[in-house]
């Protein structure tokens, strides 16, 4: 049975056990990675909201990502993954064409042919401009003909705080500039923030950071202005497709369930949860995910775990260690005045 107030584990009240009586039920956000068009509404909407300073425009060579992972002056990070494979359950019409190198003998026997019919039998391979796949405003294939496209697919998905039930960030903080809201989400309240950098590495996902001007703390609040007014997230509210979706938590998971139930019967078996489950590493997230693939290629982590987790039991070997120090140095000492 996990106490009132472990580091880890379910933890059905986090607001509740931080010392809320009475308060709203908890919220959070369900991000459906299955809708997401990468359209970057939410990173905008983050920004004009929260007066998050524009942290530049870089041409990454990752797609159409320029922002590359959430930090300071990044609350909300679209990814864009491109996958040499096709949508589930979708057949591009492929079959029996040239594309990409080739992976079987009839494949290779369908290059040969195309081979023989081109202009110089081949004779032009390695002597043409070769791509070497910087990103474009184009689809592939587009320039050239249906005969050139390959077998692709995007994944896109907008990343955020988690609010963890169990928050390293939260744990490890001595000024307590970060707080559980009456919401169940995690804040930083920059005016007592300290700038030490604790909440960096106590963060299993890699989250929080600290801005390079004034070296104080910053991540995602939810919003939590416009919760207090009855309002939803901005980026939630500025997301065209309800591919980010805000409510109570409960009924998230519900939702999310059942999504997940429906893109397995329409062909899509990858489809997965991630972040969702109270016994994992965290306790569950306020912020959780639908994926099409392994969480790696989102660049989440596969198993998080609050850093805090082993708190207690470090603490009780360090206590044994010290305990053995300081009978070894008093026998001795005292073996000492006997002689």
């Amino acid at each position: 049975m996990v106490s009132e107030n472990s580091f880890y584990g379910p933890l059905d009240d986090p607001a509740g056990n931080a010392g809320y009586g009475e308060h709203p039920p908890r919220v959070g956000f369900f991000t459906d990675t299955s809708v997401c068009i990468g359209c970057k509404a939410c990173e905008v909407a983050c920004k004009e909201w929260n007066l998050v300073p524009e942290d530049g425009f870089n041409l990454l060579g990752m797609s159409f990502d320029n922002t590359g992972m959430l930090g300071a002056d990044s609350w909300r990070h679209v990814a864009f993954v491109e996958q040499s494979r096709p949508l589930g359950g979708q057949d591009p019409g492929l079959a029996g064409l040239p594309t990409r190198p080739s992976g079987s003998q009839t494949l290779a026997d369908t290059v040969a042919s195309a081979i023989e019919l081109a202009e110089r039998g081949g004779g032009e391979l390695g002597t043409a401009p070769v791509d070497l796949g910087v990103p474009k405003f184009e689809r592939p294939g587009d320039a050239t003909g249906a005969e050139a496209r390959q077998d692709f697919r995007w994944l896109m998905s907008s990343d955020v705080c988690k609010h963890c039930t169990h928050a390293g960030c939260l744990d490890v903080c001595p000024t307590g500039a970060l707080f559980r809201t009456e919401f169940g989400t995690v804040v930083v309240q920059q005016d007592i923030c300290n700038g030490c950098g604790y909440c960096v590495s106590g963060c299993p996902y890699g989250v929080i950071d600290r801005r390079e001007d004034d070296g104080r703390a910053w991540k995602c609040t939810l919003c939590y202005d416009r919760l207090k007014d009855g309002l939803e997230p901005a980026c939630a509210k500025a997301c065209p497709t309800d591919s980010i979706q805000f409510g109570p938590l409960d009924e998230l998971r519900e939702r999310a369930a059942r999504r997940v139930e429906q893109l397995h019967e329409r062909g899509v078996p990858e489809a997965r949860l991630y972040g969702h489950d109270p016994d994992d590493g965290v306790g569950g997230d306020g912020a959780f995910f639908l994926l099409l693939d392994e969480p790696e290629v989102y660049g989440l982590p596969p198993d998080p775990v609050v850093p805090t987790r082993d708190a207690p039991s470090m603490w009780k070997y360090a206590g044994m260690a010290a305990s053995v120090f300081v009978g070894a140095v008093v026998s001795a000492f005292l073996g000492r005045g006997k002689r």
